[in-house]
């Protein structure tokens, strides 16, 4: 939950405006009211009407008198606005609170508030508040839900001002608005092993020990609590203090999640698209990831990694999980098609290797890219593939059963290249994908003699 910065507006004389700014403001009844007077004022002066005269001066001084009233009006208010939450999945919905503050010494008069909202949001949302008392406040709130991911800004706020009679209005808007981050879907999935371990850390990762050798163990003095079966007994008898080995600091497993983003790649567009789901499938990836002690990243066709903390552009120890994630989602959210035609600028990021698990979110494939491909796999000791074909997306499923016959080609020189690789139908399940590849991973496994989970 985020609080906006709250702005301030006047409706005071504006120095540069005069009485034009405050007959723009006349209503279409206000309108009606001038012209009416004057015709009537024409009409008196061609019968001779003296009485008719008096009827039109009233009809045409009354408009002007509201909006000369109204104009000169000093209030003074503050208004904030606050995100309920600010960053929301795709469908679902949050709560804008609207706070308005009288802060001179008059109490208002009508008021009708107006916020401004992008049309994908909903309905522009209106409130009309009555009197507000000298130091009152109201509190008014709306809802907002996309099925579009994206930054969408809210605001600035707007203040209508009207007189009793309904003769005049005059507009005041606020300086500040907020942002509303809709992020990607997130499918909760298994905890399975795809890389042979269940979680972040655990024996089976890589160790790194002060020295490698036990006669080269840098000790340290002891605390209490420490395991006396730590105690190294030769450096307790050459500082006459006890003393213990430091101990192990496990490293974090990484994780990379490769988006394919290449336009070429993708057909069709909205929430349902092939495109979508490949974004939606990436999130539920990294998410779950940083959730079992990963160090995960993000990394594009283009070569771009999130977050780019170090040469690596994993998520190190300093920064939370909460805060990657945040900053992956929030890329996500805005990540659009790219217009590479291939992978290799993603694969000489990978070059350097020890990249941990990949797993791919991939569009259509040619024979290059399947290649390249395969090569990525020597870097990294597991690779899951996730294989989006465009057509079978675009046509309906009655039409496309399964994979077509190039899909399956691609598919089967990824699998002969080590990757764990699965068709994505329309309309699929993540989780069910993510098990399935984890069946899949022990079936290599055990055909290929390798260890299992």
């Amino acid at each position: 939950m985020t609080t906006a910065g709250a702005g301030q507006a006047e409706a005071d004389r504006d120095e540069k405006g005069g009485i034009r700014t405050a007959l723009a403001g006349l209503t279409t009844r206000g309108r009606s009211f001038l012209a009416a007077g004057v015709a009537a004022a024409i009409c008196s002066y061609v019968l001779g009407q003296s009485d008719l005269l008096r009827v039109g001066l009233l009809l045409a001084v009354l408009p002007l008198v509201c909006a000369g009233v109204l104009y000169r009006t000093r209030y003074r208010v503050a208004g904030s606005r606050r995100l309920s939450p600010a960053r929301v999945p795709a469908g679902s919905e949050a709560r804008v609170h609207l706070r308005m503050d009288n802060v001179s010494r008059l109490p208002t008069g009508l008021l009708m508030l107006q916020d401004r909202v992008p049309y994908v949001l909903g309905p522009r949302p209106r409130f009309v508040l009555d009197r507000v008392e000298a130091g009152g406040r109201r509190e008014v709130s709306y809802r907002v839900r996309s099925d579009l991911r994206g930054r969408y800004p809210l605001g600035p706020l707007q203040l209508r001002l009207t007189d009793p009679f309904g003769m005049c209005e005059l507009t005041r808007s606020f300086s500040t608005y907020d942002t509303l981050t809709v992020i990607p879907r997130v499918e909760p999935l298994a905890p399975v092993r795809l890389s042979g371990e269940a979680k972040g850390y655990g024996d089976g990762r890589q160790r790194s020990l002060a020295l490698a050798g036990e006669d080269d163990v840098i000790p340290r003095g002891y605390r209490y609590g420490d395991d006396l079966r730590r105690v190294h007994w030769r450096s307790t008898a050459r500082y006459g203090e006890l003393m213990v080995r430091r101990e192990e600091q496990p490293q974090r497993a990484r994780c990379t999640v490769l988006l394919d983003t290449r336009g070429i790649a993708y057909e069709g567009t909205g929430p349902d698209s092939a495109f979508e789901w490949a974004v939606s499938g990436a999130a539920s990836v990294l998410v779950h990831m940083l959730e079992r002690g990963y160090s995960v990243r993000l990394l594009t066709d283009t070569g771009n990694a999130v977050p780019g903390e170090g040469g690596d552009g994993f998520a190190g120890a300093s920064q939370e999980s909460a805060d990657a994630a945040g900053l992956m989602m929030d890329t996500l959210a805005v990540i659009d098609h790219s217009d590479g035609a291939g992978l290799s600028r993603a694969y000489d990021v990978l070059r350097g290797g020890n990249e941990g698990l990949l797993v791919a979110f991939l569009g259509d494939l040619d024979e290059d890219q399947a290649a390249v491909l395969g090569r990525m796999r020597q870097r990294s000791p597991g690779a899951v593939a996730f294989v989006l074909d465009s057509d079978t997306w675009v046509r309906e499923p009655s039409e496309v059963p399964g994979p077509l016959d190039g899909s399956g080609d691609r598919l089967r020189m990824l699998r002969e290249a080590g990757w764990s690789a699965l068709h994505v139908p329309r309309g699929a399940s993540m989780d069910e994908l993510w098990r399935q590849a984890d069946r899949e991973r022990r079936g290599v496994a055990a055909t290929s003699g390798g260890e299992g989970p």
